[in-house]
């Protein structure tokens, strides 16, 4: 399972990454809502696909700013928009002809 959360960081000279006794909203660091954030979706959920995943991507919801039903209502769409449905073939396979794995590791000297 993959646990989908936001957040940001913005530190300030005075002010590191737990923000000391600060009340959430006023911390360098804080959770938001999923997009309203600094974490890069794209990449993630492409070294998923690239991996095969085939894992729950669960919304972790904790945000200082927007309300709950908001996050929520805003998050499971987030998470389903930026899910990549993998390919069954490569790109260049136009033909339909198949791809010779065995071949291509051999041309370029890997085993």
């Amino acid at each position: 399972m993959f646990h989908v959360k936001d957040a940001e960081f913005n530190p300030t000279g005075k002010q590191g990454v737990y923000g000391g006794y600060q009340s959430w909203i006023n911390r360098a660091g804080r959770f938001r809502s999923l997009g309203d954030g600094q974490v890069d979706f794209k990449s993630i959920f492409s070294k998923l696909a690239g991996y095969n995943y085939k894992g729950w991507a669960v919304m972790e919801w904790e945000c200082a700013i927007k309300h709950p039903e908001t996050g929520a209502a805003e998050g499971a769409p987030f998470i389903k928009n930026h899910i990549i449905r993998v390919t069954e073939k490569a790109f260049d396979d136009f033909a339909s002809t198949g791809s010779n794995e065995e071949f291509n590791r051999s041309i370029l000297g890997i085993h």
